[in-house]
C-alpha cells in the first residue's frame, strides 16, 4: 500500500485576489482592498455570500437555538442606538428640576 505525501513548497502562493480577509498580511491591505469589486452588482454579491453563510450556520441547522435570531435583534438593537445616539446624548445632559 502506497502513501501519498503532499508536499507544499514555500514557492507556492495564492494571488493576492483570491485570498480572504484573514490570510492577507497588513502590507497588502491597501491593494487587496482595491482589488475588490465595488460595483452595484459586486456589493449586492457580497451581501448575498454573507446571508448565506450566515444563514447555513446558523439558522438551517439540525439543532437549532436562539443563537441566530439573537445575533440579528442585537444587530438591529446597536444598529437604532448608534443611529438615534446625536438625541440620546443631549437628553443625557439635562436636568428636570
Amino acid at each position: 500500500m502506497a502513501s501519498v505525501v503532499c508536499v507544499f513548497s514555500s514557492s507556492f502562493s495564492v494571488p493576492l485576489k483570491e485570498k480572504k480577509l484573514m490570510e492577507v498580511k497588513l502590507g497588502e491591505l491597501p491593494s487587496w482592498i482595491l482589488m475588490r469589486d465595488f460595483t452595484p452588482k459586486g456589493i449586492a454579491g457580497a451581501f448575498q455570500r454573507g446571508y448565506y453563510r450566515y444563514y447555513n450556520k446558523y439558522i438551517n441547522v439540525k439543532k437549532g437555538s436562539v443563537a441566530g435570531i439573537s445575533m440579528v435583534l442585537a444587530a438591529y438593537v446597536l444598529f437604532n442606538y448608534c443611529r438615534s445616539y446625536k438625541e440620546l446624548k443631549h437628553e443625557r445632559r439635562r436636568k428636570y428640576h
